[in-house]
């Protein structure tokens, strides 16, 4: 096990503790490990519900469902207008709807109030992974996500990226595009540049407030990310900061990126993207996280998944992992990102349960990395995936299609 420093808000207050933990993970791990109880593995019900085709000049990226409860439920699915010559080549957002439990979808509609816009400064800009998430405090529709900004059209700058947010009330149409404010410097008195919230599953307080995994650069001329949470408050129309706990960082590659979030047990737990591997800490009040390690199975061997996303479900009692991983017999696919895999985890050591583990999606020569979880219920959540470079494997020239499975406890 290799663990990374990190930046805390108020060190002085909280090192001895994150010391203490440090040494213990260096001199002990199997120990540590061995004596806390494992929890009971939860079998799961998997179920594939419909799904929604790309075209012949688009597909699907970043896809992901929100659940809008009711006297009559209705799920919708938003997602990214991507062309398949290049990555990243991201146009409109759009969404389909069902009313049946997910059996069927609507034709993807244009979201008029999220398409990209040309600037006059010569920048197209365009919202882009979004993640739409039901806020029950205001019974409205909150997606967060990033833009992507485009120089004469064309050229991607990372450095221009956003924090950006959409509103849709229940029964309303989806409000324009805005951003958050954050401070300027982080803790450490270092600028907070590009920052933005692509990819990342937040976490709703009881009293409305939202934990918002999100990155950014310390500087622009080194593409290295530190990731944190920012408490915001949320009145069903504006998204505002107030604060945000630990700076996360690696010095290596891009740093840690693409954080996700979850409550489980009254603790919180963060998943980090990094381009060699992933990695996972705990909090007791969702700000400030302890030491972080890399993901592992809990007979002690890495898990393998590196250089994409790992979302969370709490479901049955019980804390899972979604995630891609190596060693699948998956060397054909891009970064390893199929099959999608779902593994329970030990919430105690922060490992991955190998007998847990099973397929979500299975592989078809497509990439499965930029998943969604939408959560219904203690015993039900769904999770949502657009197919992607299906131009780099023996799909080519085949439209993609968005994939949504349903999981239950049994």
């Amino acid at each position: 096990m290799r663990t990374h420093s990190l930046s805390f808000m108020m060190w002085n207050m909280i090192a001895p503790h994150v010391t203490l933990v440090f040494a213990i993970a260096i001199l002990s791990p199997r120990i540590l490990a061995a004596d806390q109880a494992k929890p009971s593995p939860v079998a799961l019900q998997l179920e594939s519900l419909g799904t929604m085709p790309g075209s012949d000049r688009w597909d699907w990226w970043q896809a992901r469902t929100a659940y809008i409860p009711g006297r009559k439920p209705m799920w919708l699915t938003t997602m990214s207008e991507t062309g398949k010559g290049v990555s990243h080549d991201f146009h409109d957002i759009y969404q389909s709807i069902s009313h049946d439990h997910g059996q069927t979808w609507s034709a993807a509609k244009q979201i008029p109030s999220l398409q990209r816009q040309q600037k006059k400064n010569g920048y197209q800009v365009a919202a882009g992974d979004l993640w739409p998430t039901w806020h029950a405090a205001t019974e409205s529709i909150l997606a967060t996500g990033k833009t992507f900004n485009f120089r004469d059209g064309e050229k991607e700058e990372y450095l221009r990226e956003r924090v950006s947010y959409a509103v849709m009330k229940r029964g309303q149409s989806w409000e324009p595009l805005q951003f958050l404010v954050l401070p300027d410097r982080d803790h450490a008195g270092n600028p907070i540049i590009a920052a933005n919230a692509g990819c990342t599953q937040r976490y709703d307080l009881p009293n409305g407030d939202i934990l918002l995994p999100i990155r950014y650069q310390r500087t622009p001329k080194v593409r290295n990310y530190t990731s944190t949470i920012a408490r915001c408050s949320f009145d069903g129309q504006k998204l505002r900061y107030q604060q945000h706990g630990s700076e996360l960082n690696i010095p290596t590659g891009r740093g840690l990126y693409e954080p996700s979030l979850t409550e489980f047990a009254g603790k919180y737990y963060l998943t980090l993207r990094a381009d060699d591997s992933a990695f996972v800490t705990s909090s007791n009040d969702g700000l400030h996280f302890g030491t972080i390690k890399e993901w592992d199975f809990d007979d002690g061997t890495p898990l393998g998944s590196y250089n994409t996303q790992q979302h969370w479900v709490t479901i049955g009692g019980a804390l899972f992992l979604v995630y891609t991983r190596r060693g699948a017999d998956n060397d054909h696919i891009m970064r390893h990102r199929a099959p999608l895999f779902i593994g329970q985890v030990n919430p105690e050591t922060r490992q991955v349960m190998r007998d847990t583990e099973r397929v979500l999606i299975q592989e078809n020569g497509a990439t499965l990395g930029n998943s969604g979880v939408c959560r219904i219920s203690e015993t039900e959540s769904w999770v949502t995936c657009g197919e992607g470079l299906l131009r780099l494997g023996k799909r080519k020239g085949q439209n993609n299609k968005v994939i949504v499975v349903k999981i239950t406890t049994k």
